[in-house]
């Protein structure tokens, strides 16, 4: 064959493969309202920039009729790009093409541009749409899990790692997912589950929705196993994309330093605290008063809503934010928030984020469920990912932080670099209601007023013992500072830290309580 027809024939191969499944499943997909694997590379990544590799991968199973099956790609699209000119390594699974299932050479092909991400330090995107193992390839399937799963594991904390759920991702499929750092999903399009409505059905009598059993909702406001919710596909690559502007590559880079910029509105942010304590403010209108005007990026915003947690901007560095949230249950650590901000601090320590902490937490949340639900354990959670990291900690208390509260919320004693609090700071063993009633038990029983000797007594106590100065005349608060100027402070603790190196004492790894 002349070399011309040589080129030809590659080309004639290579479209044929780029054109993924038949055109009636193409239709299918668009009919569903979901893009293509490709389509979705497209609109994830800079124009032009993603390198395909293993186009030509061919299937390995010949039983059952599959011999002369043709699976372009074996289902699935894999390559490096680049977002916002950032390298990153990505992985797409083409439903059109025999419903976008794993096989021996579709893992294979997933694998090596895992090896890839680690081998090259660059961020691993997935994007899931699958409908699970290829019955055909038997334990061959079972083992190309496995296999990602493993690395998963072993890209954890080396680079990040980010799943897009767009489309079902069923059975052993959804641990690769849950074991990375991010999970995206868009709504009426995303499908999450181990055992699905109709295995329940047969198994338990139960019948349910595929949509209520593991819907975008569902798992970004009831599981917590998304991160990020979005209407349509095209909103969900927006996010994606500033998401990465927000996080280095990898763990031993910073964030990218972006030009500084002065907050949109800090002029109001004496006045967002309301003066009475048991009155709510939304804990974001602070945040936003103290960050570059780029905003504030919050994740997991449908989900355990006593805790924000996200990203910001301060002097152009990126900064991790966790607060406690006073619009949901006074801001109170329960399981959930407890695992959000403990999974969110541990992510910022393994890629050189400082942690910023706004406390105005009255403690945790007490009752049977929480306590058999594993409180206890789950709580615990918080107070080791703060203790373990070694970035930048910087504390801020707002209003109240109480007994264990105030000291999971990264307090002095977890070794923050920096604790300051504002004037109306309560810092106590509890709340000045509760310490007056034990304290002041017999006075308030044996008067003639008793109720107004117990407001009496809680005056007494709030002005004695419920403020930041008895905390920072012990060393525990480095400076009482007026709100409007939380920034200026925030600013130079950062300076200050940004050159910070612990070394934690030499073991193969710690036994967080998981």
């Amino acid at each position: 064959m002349a070399f011309g027809n040589k080129i030809r024939d590659f080309h004639e191969k290579r479209e044929k493969l780029l054109r993924g499944g038949s055109k009636q499943t193409v239709e299918k997909q668009k009919a569903m309202g979901k893009l293509t694997a490709r389509e979705r590379i497209n609109r994830l990544l800079d124009k032009d920039s993603f390198t395909e590799y293993d186009l030509f991968v061919k299937h390995a199973v010949h039983d059952f009729d599959m011999g002369d099956t043709s699976l372009p790609g074996d289902g699935v699209i894999t390559g490096t790009g680049t977002v916002d000119g950032s390298p990153v390594a990505v992985y797409a699974q083409d439903f059109t093409v025999a419903g976008g299932s794993l096989g021996l050479m579709h893992s294979r092909k997933i694998t090596k541009i895992m090896d890839y991400a680690l081998q090259m330090r660059m961020p691993l995107i997935g994007i899931n749409d699958s409908g699970g193992a290829r019955i055909q390839e038997g334990v061959n399937s079972l083992a190309g899990y496995g296999e990602i799963f493993f690395r998963n594991t072993m890209l954890s904390g080396v680079v990040p790692q980010i799943s897009v759920i767009l489309g079902p991702c069923a059975g052993g499929a959804v641990y690769s997912p849950a074991l990375t750092d991010f999970v995206f999903v868009v709504d009426n399009v995303s499908k999450m589950f181990i055992t699905g409505p109709e295995v329940i059905k047969a198994v338990l009598g139960e019948e349910i929705a595929m949509e209520d059993l593991g819907g975008a909702r569902v798992h970004s406001e009831i599981s917590g196993n998304a991160h990020f919710f979005d209407e349509d596909e095209e909103e969900c690559f927006a996010r994606i994309r500033k998401l990465l502007a927000f996080i280095p590559g990898n763990n031993s880079e910073k964030a990218r330093v972006l030009k500084a910029e002065e907050p949109l509105a800090d002029h109001g942010i004496d006045s967002i605290v309301p003066d009475d304590p048991t009155l709510p403010y939304d804990v974001r209108d602070v945040i936003k008063a103290v960050v570059d005007s780029s905003g504030f990026f919050e994740i997991m915003e449908n989900f355990a809503g006593s805790i924000v947690i996200g990203f910001g901007r301060i002097e152009g560095r990126t900064a991790g934010f966790v607060a406690n949230q006073p619009l949901e249950m006074a801001g109170v650590l329960d399981v959930d928030s407890s695992d959000k901000a403990a999974r969110f601090i541990r992510f910022c320590d393994a890629f050189n984020i400082p942690v910023i902490t706004f406390v105005d937490v009255p403690g945790y949340l007490p009752g049977a469920d929480q306590e058999h639900a594993g409180l206890i354990r789950h709580g615990a959670k918080i107070l080791y990912s703060y203790s373990e990291a070694t970035v930048p900690k910087i504390t801020v208390i707002l209003r109240k932080a109480y007994g264990g509260g105030y000291i999971a919320m990264g307090s002095r004693h977890l070794r923050a670099d920096f604790v300051f609090a504002w004037p109306a700071a309560e810092i106590a063993v509890m709340g000045p209601e509760g310490a007056a009633n034990i304290i002041f038990r017999k006075e308030i029983m044996s008067s003639g007023d008793p109720e107004e000797m117990r407001r009496q007594k809680i005056r007494e106590y709030r002005k004695k013992f419920a403020n930041p100065y008895v905390a920072a005349s012990e060393g525990y608060i480095d400076a009482v500072i007026e709100p409007s100027e939380t920034r200026k402070y925030l600013v130079h603790a950062l300076r200050v830290t940004e050159n910070k190196e612990i070394q934690l004492p030499p073991k193969k790894h710690g036994l967080p309580p998981f």
